[in-house]
């Protein structure tokens, strides 16, 4: 008798990574990892010209101070108080919110077009099958009743 052998770690870990979510998955990431430059580049040309022409192109130099009194050092660290940067919070906000806008109006939405495009030509080919299968058993069906019909005059000449 022959004993079933254990996959090494080696053959389990190859196995894991030919798995095809696991290769799509790391497709995204490069590919995530160079539309951030594309973000980036769009926030920095972009959207910070326009929060600009309101205030300042460099959103993290918005802050507000909680306890004071708030004393900046010259590298732009604070040696006294609390301060809250909310500027890196309304420019991360803003990158979100840009890269999802962006990957949903660019990726995820013509995608999904194209599916239901590819879907109902699916569908209206299963539903041309369909009325072909019907039509040819409706004439199978007229084949069966004319023959059955002959039968029954030649019987009735005899």
């Amino acid at each position: 008798m022959k004993e079933k052998k254990e996959p090494t770690v080696w053959q389990g870990f190859k196995a894991f990574l030919m798995r095809g979510n696991v290769v799509d998955l790391a497709v995204a990431v490069v590919i995530g990892a160079a539309f951030t430059n594309i973000v980036n580049s769009v926030v920095k040309g972009v959207i910070n010209p326009l929060v600009g022409a309101i205030g300042t192109k460099n959103l993290d130099s918005y802050s507000s101070c909680l306890k004071g009194p708030c004393v900046k050092t010259a590298d732009g660290s604070v040696s006294h108080g609390v301060m809250i940067l909310w500027g890196s919070v309304l420019g991360a906000t803003l990158t979100f919110v840009i890269t999802a806008a962006v990957v949903y109006f660019l990726m995820v939405l013509p995608m999904s077009k194209y599916l239901a495009r590819v879907e109902a030509r699916k569908k209206a080919r299963e539903g041309t099958r369909e009325i072909i299968e019907v039509t040819e058993l409706e004439v199978l069906k007229e084949i069966r009743d004319a023959l059955v019909s002959q039968r029954g005059s030649a019987h009735s000449r005899e």
